[in-house]
């Protein structure tokens, strides 16, 4: 039979069992999925975006004489905000394309070289923790052409590229659609 002063002391030892180390640092970070054509992915960190929201097709102005892959321009914050199809900029089927009777597009809000740029999506899917440590430059033929100069690199383990936003930023259309900007 257990006295009192034994239950305290298991009680105790008890709860030296819980205590626990101090918890390492976080390594991970937070990455958004989104879809990338009609069958793959990639990967955007979180902290290089300022925004996601949703945008009526009907509130984009095209504008002429852009590369096709320049939805057109809308009002963000009382700003113009530039609009790149980023399927189409990777030559993947364009936006609107992949789905008919689309009404609205999921637009990432990204800042390249102090200028907001949306890139417009049919949506995007979950926010993933990853530790960008590990990220790896991509094998040879992995992605196609087109998209390769825009990977930062894969992760072991994890389907889709995790994208380059300054990649993205000097790309050639740019230059030609802005006048070096953004």
């Amino acid at each position: 039979m257990l006295t009192s002063s034994d239950s305290a002391l298991i009680a105790t030892n008890s709860l030296d069992a819980l205590v626990l180390d101090p918890k390492p640092p976080e390594t991970r970070q937070r990455l958004l999925r989104f879809p990338l054509g009609s069958h793959d992915s990639a990967l955007l960190p979180l902290a290089q975006i300022t925004e996601i929201l949703r945008i009526d097709i009907a509130d984009i102005l095209t504008v002429p004489e852009t590369p096709h892959c320049v939805l057109g321009i809308c009002n963000w914050r009382g700003d113009m905000l530039w609009l790149i199809d980023l399927n189409d900029l990777v030559s993947s089927t364009p936006l609107f394309e992949l789905e008919l009777g689309v009404t609205a597009v999921m637009v990432i809000v990204v800042q390249i070289n102090g200028q907001a740029v949306g890139l417009g999506l049919p949506q995007v899917h979950d926010i993933e923790f990853h530790n960008l440590e590990r990220l790896q430059p991509t094998a040879p033929g992995l992605f196609s052409p087109q998209l390769q100069p825009f990977v930062l690199g894969t992760l072991p383990g994890v389907v889709g590229a995790v994208l380059n936003l300054a990649a993205i930023a000097q790309c050639p259309l740019w230059q030609e659609t802005m006048g070096g900007a953004p």
